[in-house]
């Protein structure tokens, strides 16, 4: 067989394993760097994008595919292209959905951006170096959720978590973030699908283009039918598109549905890749990938802030995952949903006493926001020790005082709920935005025992307390 002519750039495929394509190169230094973007092309004509992960000896670069290796031939060229991802940005990104690469996959024609930027950080100190210091002012960020502002208060380049098994609501809670937020504080988002359903990612654009908010708005998913390459590096080109709109010294919300996906694709790769596992099961680089990302969000003193908003799967329910307890580390605010609340019709179903914010602080939200919460927080811890007297005794053993605080607790509970205006087609209600002000202002009432006389039906699913 007549031997193929190769330039010192060229390499060709000697191994593929599922998404992992093995390179080899004539010499050591044609080798390409890590994170280096190599191209071939398929039997059928389909270009396929690789980035090296791993030198392996004999000259042979291991890569992560990033769409299918179906019809890779053995010896096919390989090409260097000199740089790692790059991907648009520009404001004509607003409104568009991209792949990983940057690629349109909203059938809406390619996007003539003016400028690529990379995704991976590279040196991540020497990075963040340039990009400037961290601004150490603390700005509240109005969510307009009730149970959101008064207990886990959001800041301007935050970092929020919401946590919960599958179908208790973190989606929608996500899109009523995204409606109250962009539309009230003039600001732009990046939704970051990680490991989406396909049907999720659909059903998202529709409701942000029916509700007028997606020209604010760039979307990038990583599908759940993609391999994991797409689905791992798909957080670092949302973080990149949301570093573009942050240097236009805009506010911007990061949204990433769903963080645990991310940390999934990595433990994937890495087993693809023949790294031997943690004690857990998870890749042996699992904190230094969680902490990479999370480091890239930031408010700089020049102007600007992403502010981080996480969906977080907790697989079977298991808040002390491995994977779960890592990305902890990097949260301000920890939002926990409850099943148990979403059986008693609790919306949205945040648990109060298993949720935390390192936001809530009186040199932060002040002292009388703080002093309200504490009240609301200490009224909740003594309602569930009476929750479980009453279900043995009933409430009539109760003494005065504990069954007034009961109560109170009871109309308290149903005054954080709210109807969603993302929900509406469902609920049957109309959406209400709830100022912080009008929120204290109503938790003040009922703690302060001014609406005793009231039932407690009369506060379940309403705005601001009339």
């Amino acid at each position: 067989m007549a031997r193929v002519a190769r330039t010192e750039q060229e390499g060709w495929t000697v191994g593929v394993q599922g998404p992992v394509v093995d390179v080899k190169f004539a010499s050591t230094e044609a080798l390409p760097s890590i994170y280096e973007v190599l191209e071939t092309v398929t039997q059928d004509g389909r270009r396929l994008v690789l980035e090296v992960a791993e030198h392996h000896p004999g000259n042979i670069a291991r890569c992560v595919a990033m769409s299918s290796t179906l019809n890779v031939q053995r010896s096919a060229p390989v090409k260097r292209v000199g740089t790692g991802i790059e991907v648009p940005v520009g404001d004509e990104c607003y409104g568009r959905i991209v792949n990983v690469l940057g690629e349109p996959i909203d059938r809406q024609g390619p996007i003539h951006a003016q400028e690529k930027r990379a995704i991976r950080l590279g040196d991540l100190h020497k990075q963040l170096a340039r990009r400037g210091a961290q601004n150490g002012h603390a700005e509240l960020l109005e969510t307009g959720i009730k149970i959101i502002d008064l207990l886990f208060p959001m800041l301007k380049g935050s970092k929020t978590g919401i946590l919960g098994g599958a179908g208790l609501g973190k989606s929608v809670l996500i899109l009523e973030l995204i409606q109250h937020i962009v539309e009230r504080h003039q600001g732009a988002f990046v939704f970051t699908g990680v490991g989406e359903r396909l049907r999720e990612g659909n059903e998202l654009y529709h409701e942000l283009k029916e509700h007028k908010i997606l020209p604010k708005g760039m979307m990038v998913y990583g599908q759940m039918n993609e391999p994991p390459g797409a689905r791992f590096g798909v957080a670092a080109t949302g973080m990149t598109l949301a570093e573009y709109i942050q240097r236009q010294n805009k506010e911007v919300l990061l949204f990433i549905d769903n963080i645990f996906r991310f940390i999934q694709a990595g433990a994937e790769i890495s087993t693809l890749l023949g790294r031997v596992p943690s004690e857990t099961g998870y890749q042996p680089t699992l904190a230094s990938e969680v902490s990479e990302f999370h480091e890239r969000i930031r408010s700089l003193e020049a102007g600007g802030s992403v502010t981080a908003i996480e969906a977080v799967y907790v697989p079977a329910d298991d808040l002390t995952d491995l994977a779960v307890v890592t990305i902890f580390t990097y949260l301000d605010s920890i939002m926990v949903l409850s099943r148990e609340r979403v059986q008693m019709g609790l919306y949205p179903c945040i648990d109060p006493l298993l949720s935390s914010s390192g936001n809530l602080d009186p040199d932060i939200v002040g002292a009388r926001h703080y002093a309200t919460a504490m009240a609301a927080l200490k009224t909740f811890a003594k309602y569930e020790e009476l929750r479980r007297i009453v279900s043995v005794i009933g409430i009539d053993e109760l003494s005065k005082a504990d069954r007034t605080l009961y109560e109170r607790a009871r109309k308290l509970q149903n005054f954080l709920t709210q109807p969603f205006i993302v929900a509406e087609v469902f609920s049957g209600m109309k959406g209400e935005y709830v100022t912080v002000e009008q929120t204290i202002q109503g938790t003040d009432r009922i703690l302060s025992g001014e609406v005793d006389d009231q039932p407690e039906q009369q506060f379940y699913m309403i705005g601001a307390l009339k």
